[in-house]
């Protein structure tokens, strides 16, 4: 009886499989035909390539770089129904990124949703252009060379907290680099300086993290992909604890803003000489131009506000942390920096302004240099809404295409010697050698990084006060990279720091 009860069993469960295999190749067999004419793996069915992507983080980084260096300009992969394309030319990749039809972000941006709702980085269509139209001129330059003082203030928050390690062993700075770049970011973009740096246990700034945790894990279990399964388990409430403390400050701040900006008006009598050189949050300048709701709703305003915490913090604390690592292991480098900051400032340790950043050349050649090493962002999708030709190959509609940006900085043919540090590189006679999307840190086409330039700023304000004041040293840990939402290491970014 029993015997009998567990035949029928596997056999429903068998024909149940293969009813819902053929559905989907029968729905998606023009899919699956044109994906077949793409370099790839063999794949299996139902799973597709899901076994050969590794158990966690760190293996699917060295399985994806394996397969980025066998199949060089194109690979197709399936992660069960989902057909993902990668791209390492850098033609197809500038096809791709300026292509009307893939605008669109990939299925896992799904994910950053419950946070971030249809904000700059994960909307499309009609709203993003609205968006961003509306928010780039927040991006101007002389919006932005009122923020120095706010990225001058922060560092020097920075050095005292790291001169505990002058002298000392080796220590992780990411840490200390994420919770700087929290407080600039949250004093540029809502007006208000958590003080993340000297409160680093407060509930705000802990949600964070844990928030970008809980994606992560999530995009890493495919049983959770499902909405009401992902609420259900101890990951989802996680993230739904952070998300109300989170959504509860970023609406306060917003309510509390408009209410200041509502009081000023209409207490003005004319213009304020002294307004116009103050700095505005990126808040405030959105509140200015919604004209009273008309364009941004208050669950709009903090969609981008969120985006601008989420994007404007973890990636320039890897970039900045990054590039002390290479100048710590590259002295020669490091001693070039500090001679150019010498002709800046001379015996003169006043902060740097607006015009000194943009006089630091070399230590631009070494940032841009470290993110071609080590980019923020290892990889960026989009997704294909129309069939689109790539050189000899069409990628079909319902694609997602991935472009691995780490292994693309590292192709021979674009970086001659790939693995060797070299800020020369970058000098502008090299840089027209090259095809312009064979570099892109900060993305390219119509979706780039709209805040490149703020980053850029605050990172060469941050390293070059360090510089100023500490040499800095290699450690003795080696890097164990490991794609988290930005590139970061199993073992830190470890180096040591002596007094100048």
């Amino acid at each position: 009886m029993y015997e009998n009860w567990l035949l029928v069993t596997l056999s429903a469960f068998t024909a149940s499989f293969l009813l819902v295999w053929v559905y989907i190749r029968i729905k998606m067999y023009r899919m699956i035909d044109m994906a077949e004419k793409l370099p790839g793996p063999r794949t299996l069915p139902f799973i597709g390539n899901a076994l050969d992507v590794g158990r966690n983080l760190k293996e699917m980084f060295m399985i994806c770089l394996e397969m980025c260096n066998k199949y060089d300009s194109i690979v197709r992969m399936w992660l069960g129904p989902i057909l993902a394309v990668g791209l390492l030319d850098s033609e197809y990749v500038e096809t791709v990124l300026s292509a009307t039809s893939t605008q669109r972000k990939p299925w896992s941006y799904k994910f950053l949703e419950p946070w971030l709702g249809q904000g700059l980085l994960t909307s499309s269509g009609e709203k993003w252009r609205i968006h961003r139209k509306l928010i780039t001129p927040a991006f101007h330059f002389k919006m932005l060379e009122k923020f120095v003082d706010v990225f001058n203030s922060n560092v020097d928050v920075l050095t005292k907290q790291l001169s505990s390690h002058v002298d000392g062993p080796e220590f992780d700075i990411f840490h200390d680099m994420t919770l700087c770049a929290l407080d600039n970011i949250s004093e540029t973009a809502m007006g208000v300086n958590i003080n993340a740096q000297n409160n680093s246990s407060s509930e705000y700034v802990q949600a964070i993290p844990s928030l970008c945790k809980t994606v992560l894990k999530r995009s890493m279990k495919l049983w959770l992909y499902p909405d009401f399964l992902f609420r259900m388990s101890s990951i989802g409430k996680c993230q739904q604890k952070c998300l109300d403390i989170l959504h509860s400050m970023t609406n306060k701040i917003i309510k509390a803003r408009k209410q200041e900006l509502l009081h000023k008006q209409e207490s003005e009598t004319g213009d304020n000489e002294l307004d116009k050189k103050k700095k505005i949050p990126f808040l405030d300048l959105l509140i200015m131009s919604s004209q009273n709701g008309s364009l941004l709703t208050d669950e709009e305003l903090r969609e981008e506000v969120d985006t601008f915490m989420f994007e404007g913090h973890d990636t320039t604390a890897s970039a900045m942390s990054f590039t002390c690592y290479m100048l710590a292991n590259h002295q020669d480098v490091q001693d070039k920096v500090v001679a150019e900051l010498k002709e800046i400032f001379d015996s003169s340790d006043r902060p740097p302004t607006y015009n000194d950043l943009q006089k630091m050349k070399y230590l631009e050649q070494a940032i841009k240099e470290t993110l071609r090493l080590y980019p923020s962002v290892p990889v960026i999708g989009r997704y294909c809404a129309e069939d689109l030709k790539v050189g000899d190959y069409t990628i079909p509609a319902g694609a997602n295409v991935l472009i691995p940006i780490f292994a693309l900085h590292r192709k021979e043919k674009y970086f001659p010697d790939p693995d060797k540090f070299d800020p020369d590189r970058f000098l502008p006679d090299n840089i027209q050698m090259r095809p312009v999307f064979s570099f892109i840190p900060f993305a390219a086409g119509p979706r780039n990084c709209i805040g490149q330039k703020f980053a850029m700023l605050e990172i060469k304000a941050t390293v070059s006060q360090l510089l100023r004041r500490y040499r800095l040293m290699p450690g003795t840990s080696p890097l164990q990279l490991m794609p988290d939402i930005v590139l970061k290491t199993v073992t830190g970014i470890n180096i040591r720091i002596e007094r100048r």
